[in-house]
């Protein structure tokens, strides 16, 4: 136990660090903190700490499935539960197990191949299934609470409740709401009784909020029976609640980024990342654990409008990455326990070694997901990799967009819709994948395409897709025909990631970069004519788009003509299982190029 801490005069108080909660005052001195004389009777003090993860994505040890190795990057980054394991222990042990909590902010059952053979090979839904290893994980390191991510959904609510089953900790989501009652669907928030040297109890709740895009990125699975409200709303609703409850400390653990901005458009009437609003809106909040945006927020302070008083946010990096550690110090005043400072810090995982206790845990099934993951199901004739598919027409990304094609094609041969063409979205997920000459395995085809969507087919019109072409286009920075290229920086204007730019195969055409956004699209055409506006085409497209993902135009409201629930992914190895060779000739085109004033940036 930290005697500094727990009688008030560690490094917040004595520095003058913490957080200010009053009137612009900053925290207490150590003098004023002790009770120096001539200043009455001491108040009673007690601090506590809690630590929180976010973003986990079935990252369990530091090990690169993809590569079939230790993780590495250029920054020295390590990941996974294992090594937040021994930050944690420490933790508890510099601080006292009873004076500390655990919480995580979202997105658990996601992410690797290990959550996808937990989900889909060896199901934790099956009768006599497994346990999922990040249960395992979690209940064994000891979580208080975890709120629900939107990647909790991507495997159906079936799978969500049995993960659900399996903790021996709340999963909380606030505003998930059964979409007929819309009463809780999960419990709202936790309370947590902390118990101090003085014999009065701190009583700290912890509200779930979820986001509110789960209803757009897995309508398949909650339309009609879930809804997701807005956060700030439902924490409106919830925060009193808890202070009329009795809690002296309120955190909120919001799969939500703090940066105020929405990846949907208009489509919902709610914020994506809205962790700062609710700081902002919502008072009675002490601090909240942000997720969802996977960046690192050491610590940012938001004033409640209402009270003034500060809000201390904090977000740790996704995988595992870092654990965010929050420092409540509290004061005895009028028969009440008053928060008097936070601080919030990031702890880094690269500092510490695995815990043994994880390791062994889960040694088994790791195996198992090594063995899986490098099964070969065919050869390839040639390397394929994504090194530049974001700004020139990759073989790799025309393979993903030749197996939707073909599946849609051979799903709808027996409808009204077989005589139509079928085109397909595809976009360039990852920088570094690679399908090496010689045997494919499946970690090969999984890195290429590492989210598990599943296929769509739409009705959709030439003019919507060249809106939709030029939507696309907006992921290119302007360039003058002139202008020197930059590779590192021709992509992701206005920050859109690489997942929300599209190629879309069975179309050529030119993208303008020397012209404004939504001018960009040139030579467009199918079957070698100028595309008629009114023609009719099926569209392949992942779920995520389909559902309206990256508020591309059209295709959320276009009518849905198919779809299914085998990820992209599976049907990509399928297809190759199948083939035996992957040979470029079977799949690769050049659809598309950059242009500036007609002519091309690249060679192809």
């Amino acid at each position: 136990m930290s005697l500094n801490r727990r009688s008030f005069l560690g490094k917040s108080a004595a520095t003058g660090a913490g957080v200010a909660l009053a009137g612009g005052a900053v925290a207490p001195s150590a003098e004023a903190a002790t009770g120096a004389p001539g200043r009455g009777k001491p108040r009673k003090r007690y601090a506590f700490t809690v630590m929180g993860t976010t973003d986990l994505h079935g990252h369990v040890f530091n090990w690169d499935y993809y590569k079939d190795a230790e993780y590495k990057d250029a920054a020295g980054n390590a990941q996974g539960l294992s090594r937040i394991s021994t930050l944690v222990s420490r933790i508890r042990e510099e601080e006292g197990r009873g004076n500390t909590l655990l919480i995580d902010a979202g997105d658990t059952i996601q992410g690797t191949p290990l959550t996808y053979y937990f989900a889909r090979v060896d199901p934790i839904t099956a009768a006599n299934g497994p346990v999922h290893p990040m249960a395992q994980a979690m209940n064994a390191i000891g979580y208080d609470a975890a709120a629900l991510g939107n990647h909790e959904f991507n495997y159906g609510i079936d799978t969500l409740r049995k993960f659900e089953s399996q903790l021996r900790f709340p999963l909380l989501g606030a505003n998930a709401v059964d979409a007929k009652t819309e009463k809780p669907a999960f419990a709202p928030y936790v309370i947590r009784t902390l118990r101090t040297p003085h014999g009065k109890d701190v009583k700290v709740a912890v509200l779930g909020l979820t986001n509110p895009g789960i209803a757009i990125w897995d309508k398949a699975y909650v339309q009609g029976k879930l809804k997701f409200p807005g956060l700030e709303e439902q924490a409106a609703k919830w925060v009193p609640k808890l202070r009329s409850m009795g809690a002296d400390v309120v955190i909120v653990s919001a799969h939500s980024g703090a940066s105020g901005t929405s990846s949907w458009g208009d489509q919902l009437p709610y914020v994506e990342n809205a962790a700062a609003r609710v700081a902002a809106k919502v008072p009675g909040i002490d601090a909240i654990l942000v997720g969802h945006a996977h960046v690192e927020i050491e610590q940012q302070v938001v004033t409640n409008e209402e009270t003034g008083r500060p809000v201390v946010l904090a977000e740790p990096l996704c995988y595992a990455e870092r654990l965010a550690r929050f420092d409540f110090e509290l004061e005895w005043v009028k028969g009440r326990w008053t928060v008097a400072s936070v601080t919030s810090k990031l702890l880094n995982s690269n500092t510490v070694p695995d815990d043994p206790a994880i390791t062994k845990l889960l040694a088994a099934q790791h195996a198992l997901v090594v063995k899986y993951v490098n099964q070969v199901v065919g050869s390839a004739k040639v390397e394929l990799t994504t090194v530049d598919a974001r700004y020139k027409d990759a073989p790799i990304i025309d393979l993903i967009n030749k197996v939707q094609a073909d599946v849609v094609t051979e799903a709808l041969k027996s409808t009204e819709y077989a005589s139509l063409p079928v085109l397909s979205q595809a976009s360039p997920f990852s920088r570094t994948s690679a399908i090496p000459a010689g045997e494919v395995t499946i970690r090969d085809l999984s890195s290429l395409y590492v989210y598990d969507n599943t296929l769509v087919a739409k009705l959709m019109t030439g003019a919507q897709l060249r809106a939709y072409l030029e939507f696309s286009a907006e992921y290119f920075v302007q360039t003058a025909p002139d202008a020197p290229v930059d590779v590192e920086k021709l992509t992701n204007a206005g920050n859109r990631p690489d997942y929300n730019y599209d190629y879309v195969s069975g179309l050529s055409y030119d993208i303008d970069i020397a012209q404004p956004a939504g001018s960009r699209i040139k030579n467009l055409k199918f079957g070698g004519k100028d595309l008629d506006d009114a023609a009719k085409f099926v569209f392949a497209v992942n779920n995520y788009r389909a559902n309206g993902g990256g508020a591309f135009p059209h295709v959320a409201n276009a009518q849905e003509l198919w779809s299914e629930s085998t990820e992209i992914r599976t049907r990509i190895a399928e297809w190759v299982t199948a083939k035996g060779v992957l040979d470029p000739a079977d799949f690769a085109s050049v659809d598309w190029r950059l242009t500036r004033a007609g002519t091309p940036v690249f060679a192809q």
